[in-house]
């Protein structure tokens, strides 16, 4: 793990800091949180910031988002004071740790706010298929590429294949080419120099650097525009980069993993994929099944997020009852185990048993299960990514479902579908935009739009629109 430390508070941050040091972690320290941002931007990567509360926590969050990193912060603070720990957390730290410094709370909060999933369940012989290949590949150099359907956990598959590499002790660097504007994801992979165009007021290290001796996942990949994948290329086969703004090369030690959710070779035939870059990057292909193919995984999966959230919330553990276990078993799961996480941390809330009952299990009987939309006959099929989601062609056996559309236009109905999917997922843009198959820009599109119109939407999982 890499802590960066910033501020002093009379040297007990630093006591905090050797803490972390026995612990395993590396760790760096800045005087103030404009150099840590700057240490950040030029290539110091870190898994967590611990700042003193004196230090202008809120602004340095809003930096942090704004320059896309993705790190949270831990806010340091003499003593046990209430109202300071709140401000902390309103202005974006994750945790609020009280100093002189419990060598066994530092422990536990590192390991809280750093936790990364890189456990799979595999009870099933489809996914424990999977697994026995991961293990096979993820000591070698090869280059992967992870496909499957959306939300059927190809990142967490990603971490799983570095935790078992000669990388793991590297960095992992997770780059979301789907969620980045398209003018600013080369900047973001390759990094830039100042004055290479309006904003860039400083020099910027790329994920491409900042992965260096790790492993490096393009996720997504398929969303990549065409010009930057004869970069991406590039700098695959001759493994070094050259910054935006720069002539100068710079080596690169990077494995890389990259997912898609949709099939590559009809992209490469419809000319939206290169086929050079596609070859590059399938050396090795796992797929991963959809949770409907992998049907002895589903009840173990729903009491694991069942347990995950009922810790997170301070709320008991439950476990399913007979009539829950048959509802979630007999579900089609079309957006996969990130549907069914949500849907499981909406439950433990909801639930007014001591069993997790099957009113506390919120899933339509409709649009996302056998019917209307259902991927079940064609489970390799992609979402489309200009529509809400692909209507099969199967007979509509729910008709009051249809009647109550009668009258209403297309966009209301849009609309209602995407607001309805949105709150179903907690407010996570990138798991609605998934279920809904349509991509993340789309999403923040037509939720920009019913702001503008005066429609409530749902907030967003830690801001953002």
């Amino acid at each position: 793990m890499r802590l960066m430390i910033v501020g002093h508070l009379e040297g007990y941050i630093s006591v905090a800091g050797k803490i972390a040091l026995q612990k395993g972690a590396k760790v760096i320290h800045c005087e103030d949180t404009e150099e840590a941002l700057g240490a950040l931007l030029n290539g110091k990567g870190a898994d967590v910031v611990m700042c003193d509360i004196k230090q202008k926590i809120g602004p340095f969050v809003k930096a942090l988002e704004e320059n896309r990193i993705v790190i949270p912060v831990v806010a340091c603070g003499i003593g046990n004071d209430a109202r300071t720990a709140v401000k902390a957390i309103q202005d974006g730290a994750k945790e609020y740790v009280p100093l002189p410094p419990d060598a066994e709370l530092i422990a536990a909060v590192l390991e809280a706010v750093t936790e990364e999933p890189s456990s799979i369940i595999a009870n099933d012989i489809a996914m424990q298929n999977v697994l026995k290949l991961a293990d096979k590949i993820a000591p070698s150099e090869a280059t992967v590429l992870i496909t499957g359907e959306s939300g059927t956990g190809k990142e967490i598959m990603s971490r799983y294949m570095h935790k078992k590499s000669k990388r793991k002790d590297g960095p992992f660097i997770a780059v979301n080419c789907a969620a980045i504007p398209e003018n600013l994801l080369e900047s973001e992979l390759f990094g830039h120099e100042k004055g290479a165009f309006t904003g860039a007021n400083g020099r910027r290290i790329g994920k491409f650097e900042e992965s260096n001796g790790g492993t490096l996942l393009l996720d997504e990949v398929s969303e990549m525009h065409p010009l930057l994948q004869a970069k991406l290329l590039r700098a695959i086969q001759e493994k070094e980069i050259t910054r935006i703004g720069s002539n100068d090369a710079v080596k690169v030690d990077v494995r890389i993993l990259a997912t898609s959710n949709r099939d590559l070779e009809q992209s490469v035939q419809k000319g939206e994929f290169r086929e050079d870059l596609y070859f590059r990057l399938n050396v090795v292909n796992i797929r991963l099944p959809a949770l409907r193919e992998r049907p002895g995984d589903i009840l173990p999966l729903a009491q694991f997020f069942t347990d995950k959230y009922a810790e997170a919330n301070g709320v008991a553990k439950k476990k399913l009852s007979k009539e829950s276990q048959k509802k979630l078993s007999a579900y089609n799961w079309r957006g996969n185990i990130r549907e069914l996480e949500n849907t499981m941390h909406r439950a433990i809330l909801m639930s007014l048993e001591n069993e997790i009952e099957p009113d506390a299990i919120h899933i339509s009987d409709t649009a996302f299960s056998t019917g209307i939309g259902s991927s079940a006959a064609t489970p390799n099929n992609a979402p489309s990514a200009s529509g809400v989601g692909k209507v099969s062609s199967a007979p509509v056996k729910n008709a009051g479902v249809v009647e109550g559309m009668i009258g209403r236009t297309i966009a209301d109905v849009e609309r209602d579908m995407i607001i309805n999917t949105l709150d179903h997922c907690l407010g996570n843009r990138t798991h609605a935009a998934n279920i809904l198959g349509i991509s993340i820009r789309t999403l923040r599109n037509k939720l920009a739009q019913y702001k503008d119109e005066g429609v409530e939407v749902p907030p967003a999982v830690g801001g953002g629109l």
